[in-house]
């Protein structure tokens, strides 16, 4: 086993024993070989697709083989197994890409044995050059986070066959001989297509249920039993308030799901109750505190713990092992049936912190752009001075409280940008407002992190400068894989001098690193002190 795939990957290197995840080393095993049997359909389709004879489920087959590897998505060997099948199936179907294809189009596993022994040669430590290596795992990881926002939109209804090529193309890329700049140029396009993704994904979530309303989210607990959701989902919770609006009980949102209430389709739902608990490294404590079941629907499911292991059903593409699954049916729909007759023999959740502050969120770009003449004026005025773009994911590292001691030294005359989880480390403080214009405006899940971009892109061409020119800075947190895409995706419209943290990523090579900063001005994250007096000049 090597991963190293996450910010919190062990010593700083790679997890060689065990995921810091807790993925065990067969689980990572059955990971490395599909993602390597995707690479093998990724080079036959791609020529048949040029003879008019690709296969059309190719695409999703690989977006969500992809999505499934993510860190903290699914721990079930047996699901992995079950995919691996279908991958060597469907590749088998597919003509030959020529007289001399790689292993990746021939390799069969014959049993798990196969598939332990094959992993040890077709992982990450598999390509020996370290700058090849750190730029073909920099593109996978990118490709991770592609699928995974891609698979979201296209549960929604959302697809772009120039996505599903993108992603065919990337993996075919790892198995071929390239330049150091054709492979930069490879990474730097994963951002582009990034931004297309993103923007696709904002279009179904907003066309489905509404342009997000800035709204204020009760973090106390009610007197009714309850189910928690949490991950990122947007179906599966229309689905479950929709099931459970006569039932008795009410809803409460974990971690990324927080910016649900901000839905108008979501809104109308008087059962959808508040918001219970923070991030998802969290849950461990607040899962066993809520006393009703607890509904995961995507990445950031965590080793549950056997008091509440019960408790727990995961769907979509999350998953572990000896914890229920609700499945799809053909059509998409889910019955959550069994989710809400559980909470109606539960208590109501216990509260979690005496005095909890209400939680503002839905301020995504149509909410923000509403406000376009107020924060116009209050940029020239001298009211604000500067954004702080503090997006990205949370984590359980002690080193993260960074964010919350920057976010408390913010001069009050700046604002914060934010979308993900990292948003919990500083958005229940009482930052106040400028104007009647919050201080932390909340974009969403890192799903939504397109509203930001949006947001400058708007900025940029009210003040007529060019993007980098405007009042704001980057302060980035990233985790897994999702947060190294957005950040591709930034770098392909030439955002520079972001700061990253808290860690660089073990897998981009010093050499590749070099590049970095020389054509971005890409800063690792010091101190408060450090980092406040350049990226906030005035502080």
């Amino acid at each position: 086993m090597f991963c190293n795939q996450c910010e919190e990957t062990a010593k700083g290197t790679g997890c060689t024993v065990k995921g810091v995840c807790g993925k065990e080393d067969e689980i990572a095993a059955y990971q490395d070989v599909l993602v390597y049997l995707c690479k093998g359909i990724s080079v036959r389709n791609l020529v048949a697709m040029e003879k008019g004879k690709g296969n059309p489920v190719v695409g999703m087959f690989i977006a969500e083989s992809l999505f499934s590897t993510l860190t903290n998505v699914n721990f079930d060997k047996q699901r992995f197994a079950d995919q691996i099948k279908k991958a060597v199936a469907i590749r088998d179907a597919l003509p030959a890409a020529g007289s001399a294809e790689p292993d990746a189009c021939t390799w069969k596993p014959k049993g798990d044995s196969d598939i332990l022994e094959k992993a040890k040669t077709v992982g990450t430590l598999a390509t020996a050059h370290e700058d090849v290596r750190s730029l073909r795992m920099t593109l996978i990881y990118g490709l991770k986070g592609v699928a995974a926002y891609y698979t979201h939109a296209e549960v929604l209804g959302k697809t772009d066959a120039g996505v599903e090529k993108f992603l065919q193309k990337g993996l075919a890329s790892t198995l071929q001989d390239l330049t150091v700049p054709e492979m930069v140029s490879l990474v730097l396009e994963c951002g582009s297509v990034g931004v297309t993704t993103l923007a696709l994904l904002d279009g179904a979530n907003t066309s489905s249920y509404g342009n997000p309303q800035i709204t204020s989210v009760k973090t106390t607990v009610g007197t009714r039993p309850g189910i928690l959701i949490t991950g990122h989902d947007l179906k599966d919770m229309a689905q479950l308030l929709e099931q459970s609006k006569n039932a008795g009980v009410d809803v409460y949102t974990h971690g990324e799901m927080l910016p649900s209430h901000a839905y108008p389709a979501f809104r109308k739902y008087s059962h959808l109750y508040g918001n219970y608990g923070g991030s998802w490294y969290t849950q461990r404590d607040e899962f066993e505190k809520f006393n009703g079941p607890v509904l995961v629907t995507t990445n950031c499911i965590v080793l549950p713990k056997d008091t509440y292991a019960g408790r727990v059903f995961t769907t979509g593409l999350a998953g572990f092992p000896g914890v229920k699954h609700i499945a799809a049916s053909a059509d998409g729909k889910k019955d959550f049936s069994a989710v809400i007759a559980l909470a109606k023999t539960s208590q109501p959740p216990q509260e979690l912190k005496a005095g909890s502050t209400d939680l503002i969120t839905g301020c995504a770009h149509g909410a923000v752009l509403g406000l376009a003449d107020k924060v116009i004026a209050a940029v020239k005025g001298g009211d604000i001075k500067r954004f702080i773009v503090m997006a990205g994911c949370d984590g359980r590292q002690k080193e993260r409280e960074y964010y919350t001691q920057f976010a408390q030294a913010l001069p009050k005359d700046t604002v914060i940008l934010t979308a993900g989880c990292a948003k919990y480390r500083y958005n229940h403080l009482d930052l106040g407002t400028i104007g009647g214009i919050p201080r932390v405006l909340d974009a969403g899940q890192c799903n939504d992190c397109y509203s930001l971009v949006v947001i400058a892109q708007a900025l940029a061409k009210a003040f007529g400068v060019g993007i980098n020119e405007l009042p704001v800075s980057y302060n980035i947190a990233w985790y897994e894989q999702k947060a190294v895409l957005v950040l591709l995706s930034l770098l392909s419209l030439g955002v520079k001098d972001i700061t990253l943290g808290p860690k660089l990523p073990a897998f981009v090579s010093p050499t590749v690193l070099d590049v970095l900063v020389k054509n971005f001005d890409l800063k690792p994250n010091t101190t408060v002190e450090a980092d406040m007096a350049r990226m906030v000049p005035s502080a």
